[in-house]
């Protein structure tokens, strides 16, 4: 019998016979009665689930009510209950809440503390980028983050120097004739926890049909929200080589598993402007586990990644059985939702030039943690004050990230001035004919695309454009 096994609070778990598409959070609050993990949104977005889990990377935030148990392998799991001592004694950050009277109905704040803990354990004193993810409605976010900046002088305490268990990577087991605990959805499903590309790609020419996880922030919301049984899953986190980013002389290969957290971190100088951007994207839990690989093959007209990508000239790496193949980015995306993937073949990585001005404009009702309305990205290059190339990509204007030829061409070859940013921007109705939804009509949509290329302007001739960069 094979078998699931990671640390819980210091406790050592050993299951058998999970159905693989089995949450964290309900196996906690189920199974364990370790009901301190809220359910609130169930869709990786409220952060009410927050726990802690540290692998050899580290520890880090996730959303337990979108992280599938076999995700845990070797790994260990702090919840709110496993933040004080053995012996009682608050954490710090649990000691800064009750001090600045940071809580108040209370329902969110044992997702507040795992996230202040977690930061507090990395040393991060970015409160306000941490906490993004966690929403409180009643108390606000003043006390709770003068909570975490009172806290981030105490010394991380010794009951939080986990180390993941030395278990072998072992298969899944089916869970098929597993019954769960009353009034529990378990679907029955096979599970494969491959740990090399090679493993992946034999298995999944054979299981064409079968689902790829790798962070499981949009597939965990096909099984809490659609409720989809998925009957075949391969779990990728134990991929190594799906997570490296190499550099290949003034290209950059970026694996498929690569996190946006740790794609964030890495091109922080060499690829600043968007680096920022996905510091925008989601919030820390959902950056911590999605993947950059994930992003793309989801295939979502909003995404924040393509674009940026698409601006860059990325190639896009695909294998099929012992197959490889390559092609550019923007190719890899036909019409909605479809993509130029062959049943069995799989996103390896991604190449981008290993460094890169380009600037990406992401446009939501909020700031942190919304999905785009629009989001543009352009790589513009100005030669002796002329613009002598350009490539431009936009999200949410077409149902496929889509580059914007006529705004490049209204561009390419014309001096750089306002007028010729004023035609780019007339230019945009060429390029798309976009759809109204419930985040922006198409007129919006439409006016808004063509003013980022007048921001593009302002950014290139020395106007702060950024709301975080204007003062008056």
């Amino acid at each position: 019998m094979t078998e699931l096994a990671f640390l819980l609070n210091g406790t050592p778990v050993r299951l058998a016979d999970q159905p693989p598409t089995r949450t964290l959070l309900e196996f906690l609050r189920e199974d364990r009665g370790l009901t301190g993990t809220k359910e609130g949104c169930n869709e990786g977005d409220c952060g009410a689930c927050t726990v802690i889990v540290t692998d050899a990377d580290g520890p880090r935030a996730l959303n337990a009510c979108i992280l599938f148990l076999p995700q845990l392998q070797g790994k260990a799991v702090r919840t709110v209950e496993g933040i004080a001592g053995p012996d009682g004694t608050l954490h710090p950050v649990q000691q800064a809440m009750i001090d600045h009277h940071g809580s108040q109905c209370g329902f969110c704040t044992p997702g507040f503390i795992t996230s202040m803990a977690a930061a507090h354990q990395q040393g991060r004193t970015d409160h306000d980028v941490v906490l993004a993810g966690n929403l409180c409605r009643c108390t606000g976010y003043a006390p709770i983050i003068r909570a975490a900046e009172a806290a981030a002088s105490s010394p991380v305490p010794a009951w939080m120097d986990t180390t993941p268990p030395d278990l072998p990577v072992v298969e899944i087991s089916s869970g098929g004739g597993a019954s769960g605990p009353a009034g529990g959805r378990q679907p029955p499903g096979t599970a494969f926890r491959p740990t090399t590309t090679d493993d992946l790609a034999a298995w999944y020419l054979d299981h064409p049909e079968a689902t790829l996880v790798a962070g499981a922030t949009d597939v965990g919301l096909w099984v809490t929200k659609q409720l989809r049984d998925l009957p075949q899953v391969a779990f990728l986190g134990g991929i190594a080589d799906l997570r490296q980013i190499t550099p290949e002389g003034d290209r950059l290969h970026i694996g498929a598993g690569v996190t946006i957290a740790a794609l964030r971190q890495a091109l922080h100088d060499s690829h600043p402007h968007f680096a920022a951007m996905l510091s925008r994207y989601a919030s820390e839990q959902v950056r911590n586990a999605a993947t950059i690989g994930g992003n793309i093959a989801n295939g979502s007209p909003i995404g924040d990644g393509p674009p940026a990508l698409i601006a860059m000239g990325a190639r896009l790496h695909l294998r099929r059985g012992d197959v490889t193949r390559d092609l550019a980015l923007e190719d890899f995306f036909l019409d909605y939702r479809k993509q130029d993937r062959q049943p069995g073949e799989f996103v390896t990585g991604i190449t981008i030039p290993a460094q890169s001005s380009v600037r990406c404009y992401k446009l939501s009702k909020r700031f942190d943690q919304d999905i785009s309305a629009v989001m543009g990205a352009f790589d513009v290059t100005v030669a002796d004050q002329t613009i002598t190339a350009a490539r431009i990509a936009f999200g949410g204007m077409a149902g496929i990230p889509k580059r914007a030829r006529a705004m490049e061409a209204a561009l390419i070859g014309q001096p750089l001035t306002r007028e010729t940013f004023l035609s780019a921007k007339a230019a945009a109705a060429q390029d798309f004919t976009p759809l109204s939804d419930m985040r922006a009509s198409a007129a919006y949509r439409l006016e808004t695309a063509g003013n980022m290329a007048l921001r593009l302007f302002h950014d290139l001739t020395g106007t702060p454009g950024s709301v975080q960069e204007v003062r008056v």
